[in-house]
């Protein structure tokens, strides 16, 4: 099932694991990446999480999703939504990386009904300023994502990963810059027009939040600044990785999102 229409656009989805399984796992992923940048994750966290039905799929306006007629935070939490009630799922876990993460907390506070836990890396209830994103969206839309591209994988990669993966980072260049310059400026305005400080001190479920030690676009005391307004959320530090750990340290970020099902799994029994 690699398309599915839902909230009247199209998705690209993968979906694996049992249909029947107690609970599932949404990856939601970060402005100008699609959703293969969690295949190492998947890698390590399947044999970690028997019985945990996995669903990644790109946001709109980002890999092989329609753009939409519109592209802001209400559109990407109601696209969220209506893929999941499509799949039937009941208890899942939304694991949200920065923008990702903020549609996570969006859709805890429009579907409470949907979301049995929260994983939150490198993300905020509130992200950059006004000025800095009218800036980022005028630059790109006169000039390219590529105009860019250097300063943005500086923040998504630690200084040790740009400089001993080469080819890695030219093929995550190569994604961005490829992102619909509609999709990556429409996300970038979603992204300044959201603040879910009250959306995060409403969340009820288990919560973990994830940061880089040199993530240079959420740094960490962003991070923990969300988690503190977060009732009972735990906090884990992934060190010397930028804002993408989950490419840098697979099986770390895949280690933590285990331990956090467990938990909800107990707490759910």
């Amino acid at each position: 099932m690699p398309f599915i229409t839902a909230n009247d656009i199209t998705l690209h989805v993968r979906v694996t694991g049992p249909k029947d399984a107690a609970l599932t796992l949404v990856f939601v992923n970060s402005l100008g990446t699609d959703f293969r940048t969690w295949d190492e994750v998947l890698a390590h966290l399947a044999p970690k999480a028997p019985g945990v039905r996995f669903v990644c799929y790109d946001k709109r306006g980002h890999g092989l999703s329609d753009l939409g007629d519109s592209i802001t935070m209400a559109d990407h939490v109601a696209d969220l939504a209506a893929l999941l009630d499509l799949l039937g799922a009941k208890r899942t876990v939304v694991l949200g990386l920065s923008v990702g993460g903020q549609i996570a907390l969006g859709l805890s506070a429009a579907r409470p009904d949907l979301v049995a836990g929260l994983i939150l890396s490198n993300t905020a209830h509130k992200i950059g300023t006004p000025e800095m994103w009218a800036t980022r969206i005028r630059t790109i839309e006169d000039e390219g994502i590529e105009a860019l591209a250097t300063p943005i994988l500086e923040r998504w990669f630690s200084a040790g990963f740009r400089d001993g993966f080469p080819t890695q980072l030219a093929g995550y260049r190569n994604m961005l810059i490829r992102t619909p310059v509609q999709g990556y400026t429409g996300t970038c305005a979603a992204i300044r027009d959201t603040d879910f400080t009250l959306a995060a001190e409403s969340v009820t479920v288990p919560a973990l939040c994830i940061c880089g030690e040199e993530d240079g676009s959420t740094p960490p005391a962003l991070v923990a600044e969300m988690a503190a307004l977060i009732p009972g959320s735990s906090l884990e530090t992934i060190a010397k990785a930028g804002h993408l750990p989950g490419i840098e340290f697979p099986d770390e970020i895949a280690h933590h999102v285990a331990l956090h099902l467990d938990r909800i799994k107990e707490s759910l029994a």
